[in-house]
C-alpha cells in the first residue's frame, strides 16, 4: 500500500509541475520540483526487507536535501528580481546566484559525498549479506513469474524399483 501511495504522490507532483509550468508560477514550480526530487530519493527505500517505505538509511540524506533545497529556493526567490540591474556580489557572483550555487548544487553534492563515505557504517557488508540472504529466502518461498520451473526428478534407480 505504501508503495502505491508514494507512486501516486510522485505522479501527482508531476502533474502539478506541468500545471505550474503551464500557468507560469515558477516559484511554485521550483518548490514542487524540490519535492519531486525528495520523493524520488525516498522511493529508493520502498523495496527493502519486510518493511515498505522505511527511509531509515536515507533519513539524514533526505533531511539534508530538504533543508538545503528549502533554504536555497527561498534565498533565490527573496534575492532575485528581474528589475534589479545592480547586484551585491559574493566571491565574484551575484548574491542570488551564489545562494543558488551553494544551496542547490554544492551543499547537496557535499551531502551525497558525506553519505557515500559513511555508507559503510549504514550499509556495511553484514547488512548487505543480510539483505541478499533475505532476498534468496523470499525467492525460495515464492513462485516467481520469470523463474525457471522447478521439476522434481526421480533418479533412474527409483523408477526401476517400482
Amino acid at each position: 500500500m505504501a508503495r502505491n501511495t508514494l507512486m501516486i504522490g510522485i505522479g501527482g507532483l508531476s502533474v502539478a509541475l506541468l500545471v505550474a509550468a503551464a500557468i507560469g508560477t515558477y516559484r511554485l514550480f521550483s518548490y514542487l520540483a524540490a519535492l519531486l526530487i525528495l520523493a524520488t530519493v525516498a522511493s529508493a527505500s520502498i523495496e527493502r526487507a519486510d518493511r515498505e517505505l522505511d527511509p531509515a538509511p536515507y533519513t539524514g540524506l533526505l533531511g539534508w536535501l530538504a533543508a538545503t533545497f528549502l533554504v536555497g529556493l527561498t534565498g533565490i526567490w527573496l534575492l532575485w528580481d528581474p528589475n534589479v540591474t545592480e547586484y551585491s556580489y559574493v566571491l565574484g557572483l551575484p548574491l542570488s546566484t551564489f545562494v543558488y550555487f551553494l544551496f542547490i548544487w554544492l551543499l547537496p553534492i557535499l551531502g551525497a559525498v558525506y553519505y557515500s563515505m559513511i555508507f559503510e557504517r549504514i550499509g556495511g557488508e553484514a547488512i548487505v549479506d543480510d539483505i541478499i540472504e533475505r532476498a534468496r529466502e523470499a525467492q525460495r518461498r515464492e513462485e516467481l513469474p520469470l523463474a525457471p520451473q522447478r521439476v522434481e526428478r526421480t533418479t533412474k534407480t527409483e523408477a526401476t524399483d517400482d
